[in-house]
């Protein structure tokens, strides 16, 4: 399909129309018509003619495949907030949010089941009577059996209804046609073929897609990476700053939590001249001492000392040298002692062969990270990590970001774009206005 430039951008307000108002294609088009807001935010005076609303649904399935609209659309709206002077700082925030898939947090039947009952609770307030002759609802689980009953549905309101033209009942009509239309082959499917588990803290987990997000201080999201849902967070930085930069944002300082203090992050932000306010992970700045108070160093010695007073018999470094890996001095303890030991419930296992205690030998990365972070700058800058939290809250409960609205990752994508690029125009509008 051949665009002009002008008619591509028109084509992004429907679709920003459609994030936003949460319509199918035919009915987005249908509201463009008489709708004034909708013509005047889609550059159309009042007599011009609309387009075809098989148009946007071709444009919205094929033609953005070979758009990376994401991008594009982030780096409009940073370059705007620049040359309005909205964005001042040179940090950015960096942190991941979860959207679960379609097909996870409910079954294709109960999709199905929700707009129809949404279409028939429509019908029944404007006739009441036509309940007696609507299409016997289907009863039983199987997924072929729903998809026919709507069909059906489909069917009785467009040719027998009398009522199909009333825009009270096209709008979830159309909804209900789209869903079958555009996810049948999902639909049979049952699943969401490149949604993945991922997890959001160790005993809790969500079946989906990551949005990993860089944003200013301002609250400018400057940079977005949108990823299967088990993908790690802290791999995607890099990432994230190149992204930054190209929409034309000086970074000199990136805020997040541990999950980006990997050892990679660190030596490629200190490569770039960037400061990474994010503090390291507890095993590598205490090391795996869980009984650190009862396990002293003597230093005359060059040995620990176990909480019966016994000293290690001997020590070994551990670990790979000369490629930047962290090392492991363990600590070797006399066993024969230890199993005759007054103390050793908790401290030796009853049969072990040894009795040793290890502590990590940080990088030269790590020690300058550790002391880094004990700075007042960082301990300064760390608290404007809550900012993109919020960012995250506005995404989901403002903008419906925390379900997917179709499947795949392509389709993840574009409700990506569309939710990132309204919150970002909203703040940019907020902020001039201040």
């Amino acid at each position: 399909m051949d665009v002009t430039p002008s008619i591509l951008i028109r084509m992004f307000k429907y679709l920003l129309l459609k994030a936003i108002f949460e319509l199918s294609d035919v009915d987005i088009v249908e509201r463009s018509k008489y709708d004034m807001s909708f013509k005047y935010f889609l550059g159309m005076a009042p007599e011009d003619s609309v387009i075809d609303s098989s148009s946007l649904t071709k444009f919205r399935k094929l033609r953005l495949k070979d758009m990376d609209l994401l991008d594009m659309l982030i780096g409009k709206t940073v370059t705007l907030a620049i040359e309005q002077n909205i964005v001042k700082s040179h940090s950015i925030i960096v942190d991941a949010t979860h959207t679960k898939a379609r097909y996870n947090q409910k079954s294709p039947q109960d999709i199905l089941q929700d707009h129809a009952r949404k279409l028939r609770k429509a019908i029944y307030t404007l006739d009441e009577s036509a309940k007696a002759n609507m299409p016997a609802k289907n009863t039983n689980n199987e997924l072929e059996d729903e998809i026919e009953y709507c069909q059906k549905l489909v069917a009785f309101v467009e040719t027998e209804s009398g009522i199909a033209q009333v825009p009270k009942i096209l709008e979830p009509l159309n909804l209900l046609k789209e869903t079958i239309s555009d996810d049948v082959e999902q639909l049979r499917l049952a699943a969401d073929p490149d949604a993945r588990v991922g997890h959001k803290s160790a005993d809790s987990a969500f079946f989906g897609y990551k949005t990993h997000l860089a944003m200013t201080e301002e609250q400018i999201i400057t940079a977005a990476v949108i990823t299967t849902g088990e993908k790690n967070d802290g791999k995607q930085l890099q990432e994230l700053i190149e992204k930054s930069k190209a929409a034309d944002m000086q970074v000199k300082t990136v805020i997040g939590d541990a999950a980006y203090s990997e050892r990679d992050n660190i030596v490629y932000t200190h490569k770039n001249e960037i400061e990474l306010v994010a503090k390291l992970n507890p095993l590598i700045t205490q090391g795996n001492r869980k009984k650190e108070e009862e396990f002293l160093f003597n230093k005359d010695a060059g040995l620990y000392v176990c909480p019966a007073g016994h000293m290690a018999v001997r020590k070994a470094r551990q670990g790979k040298k000369s490629i930047g890996k962290n090392q492991t001095d363990t600590y070797y303890f006399d066993v024969e002692r230890c199993v005759r030991c007054a103390l050793k419930e908790g401290c030796y296992r009853e049969g072990a062969k040894s009795k040793t205690y290890s502590v990590s030998i940080k990088s030269e990365e790590h020690s300058k990270q550790m002391a880094f972070q004990e700075t007042e700058y960082f301990k300064k800058k760390s608290k404007e990590r809550y900012k993109i939290e919020a960012k995250n809250s506005e995404l989901k409960h403002g903008h419906g970001y925390d379900i997917a609205t179709s499947s795949g990752l392509l389709g993840m994508q574009l409700q990506g774009a569309m939710a990132i690029f309204a919150v970002n125009l909203k703040r940019i509008l907020k902020l001039a206005d201040e």
